[in-house]
């Protein structure tokens, strides 16, 4: 399995509308929870399954499935590394918390669970984000993009030499006293009592696809539902299974495959070859499978 039979499911069957998944005995009731599980359906073919047979399904697909305190999401056997992110506007920025953006996911991360480590043989994962824009208190799904951190995120030397250096910074600091943390920095005895400490940690973000790739890529709000991905050439050559797109069975709205530039993460003064894959609705179409389901 991987991101073209996700995106075939997506266009073949749109769902626009987030349901309840129940993990383990408890239910997925917020918004960013439910999106999640109906990624990992989208990859896996699990979207009309028992809960036993969804869980075996997922256990076929995916070799690792996430903690919600650490990237990535979830792990393709054998192929990517997914985070998932939902906002309540196009023009929102991704909070990414302590965890830096990721060109690549590395089996000698720092940030990621040993879990995630030994869940199969593996050094580095490409990483996909997948973006859902919810209508803020419901489960109303208007917009999904799908971008790899090669074509999206700077090299990890970029972010990583920028924290070690405010690391630096903060332990020059005189007179007060230090721990060994994974944070920028754990400052101890800040008060003539020395019974105060101070955590200072990263909290990162970045602009979310659709803004980030507005040269490539309009989006419109008057749209009832809206996809859009980008693949750089690379990345898509090796996808073996690229053509069942174009055997793809459209029933409502339209999907498109062009090819586009898109600027290198790290130097932007360059521009790599890259796929824009689109799938559009109207609120029409939308309305109209709502009312047949």
């Amino acid at each position: 399995m991987n991101i073209i039979d996700a995106i075939i499911r997506l266009v073949e069957n749109p769902v626009t509308d987030l349901k309840e998944y129940k993990i383990g005995s408890n239910r997925a009731n917020n918004a960013g929870a439910a999106l999640e599980e109906y990624v990992k359906d989208l990859f896996a073919g699990s979207f009309d399954l028992d809960e036993a047979d969804r869980v075996k399904k997922l256990n076929e697909v995916f070799s690792y499935l996430g903690s919600n305190a650490s990237p990535p999401d979830a792990m393709l056997k054998g192929g990517d590394a997914i985070e998932v992110k939902k906002i309540e506007s196009p023009g929102s920025a991704l909070a990414l918390n302590s965890s830096y953006p990721k060109h690549t996911l590395k089996q000698t991360s720092t940030m990621i669970t040993d879990a995630c480590k030994n869940a199969e043989d593996w050094e580095e994962k490409d990483m996909l984000y997948i973006v859902g824009v919810v209508q803020k208190g419901t489960k109303n799904l208007k917009k999904v993009s799908m971008v790899y951190g090669l074509d999206y995120c700077a090299s990890e030397e970029c972010y990583l030499g920028l924290k070690n250096r405010i690391k630096e910074g903060v332990e020059s600091i005189q007179n007060v006293g230090f721990e060994e943390t994974a944070e920028l920095g754990h400052i101890n005895r800040v008060d003539p009592l020395g019974i105060t400490y101070m955590r200072v940690r990263g909290m990162w973000g970045i602009d979310n696809p659709w803004k980030a790739f507005n040269y490539v890529f309009k989006t419109n709000n008057e749209n009832g539902f809206e996809f859009m991905c980008i693949i750089n050439e690379e990345k898509w050559k090796k996808l073996d299974n690229r053509e069942k797109l174009n055997a793809i069975n459209i029933q409502q709205g339209s999907f498109d495959i062009k090819d586009v530039e898109v600027k290198d993460p790290d130097n932007a003064a360059k521009l790599r070859r890259a796929k824009l894959i689109t799938y559009i609705m109207t609120k029409e179409e939308v309305q109209k499978r709502k009312k047949k389901k």
